[in-house]
């Protein structure tokens, strides 16, 4: 494994954005553990620690973690990327529509920070960042359950980063925008057009920059930085937090 810095742990790596964290986190110098839940990436970088979890398992978090503290040593930078999407209007959206994204995107963030903050406790420091969506401060037509399930992250953060700042563990958020991923790729032109249309900046945004605002947040500059939200919206979501 590659790496000589901060031992660091993606949750959802595998692809879109949680994959340009982990490339990004790498080309830091930071040992780097991802976790998938389907198949490991074929084009997988070796200097990558794959660990297959479902974080809606607690014992398959603690297994996960267990795998990356025998290999790299205790996690020191957590991003909590994980989770997924089941989009219905309210009147056609069912309860496991419903508890399935909050169990994945909301649980599963608490249950990984949950694992990483004692021996966190113990290094008398830590970076958490957990990945909202602009969603959580606008609402969607459709997305009830998502966007529920990311508003609830902004305040396990905040209260995460009350409890944990006297020992030097910051918790922080970003949220992105429509970021031009596989999931986006997918829509129509004409309904993506209405998309950036939408956005002040015109446009949809990176990966990468989503990246680059997670990079800040766990670095050691950002120690001063906690019980934030970075919006990485192209402006859609301003003064929105």
């Amino acid at each position: 494994m590659t790496g000589t810095g901060r031992v660091s742990l993606v949750t959802g790596g595998a692809r879109g954005i949680g994959r340009a964290i982990v490339a990004d986190l790498a080309a830091r110098g930071d040992r780097v553990a991802a976790t998938y839940r389907g198949e490991r990436p074929a084009d997988a970088d070796d200097g990558v620690l794959w660990v297959r979890c479902d974080v809606t398992d607690p014992d398959a978090v603690d297994a996960a973690f267990r795998e990356v503290e025998e290999t790299f040593g205790p996690v020191e930078v957590l991003v909590s990327n994980a989770g997924i999407t089941r989009d219905l209007l309210v009147l056609r959206m069912g309860a496991d529509d419903w508890q399935s994204v909050i169990d994945a995107n909301l649980t599963g963030g608490f249950t990984v920070a949950k694992r990483a903050v004692p021996k966190m406790m113990r290094a008398r420091f830590g970076r958490i960042v957990f990945v909202s969506s602009v969603v959580a401060a606008t609402g969607q037509a459709g997305q009830a359950n998502y966007a529920a399930s990311k508003a609830g992250l902004v305040g396990l953060a905040r209260s995460l980063a009350r409890e944990f700042a006297s020992r030097s563990i910051t918790v922080n958020v970003v949220a992105p925008g429509p970021i031009a991923t596989d999931m986006l790729a997918a829509v129509d032109d004409a309904h993506r057009q209405l998309i950036e249309a939408a956005v002040p900046l015109g446009r949809l945004g990176e990966p990468a920059e989503v990246a680059a605002a997670v990079r800040y947040l766990t670095s050691d500059e950002a120690g001063f930085v906690t019980g934030a939200v970075l919006g990485v919206d192209g402006g859609l979501g301003m003064g929105a937090w």
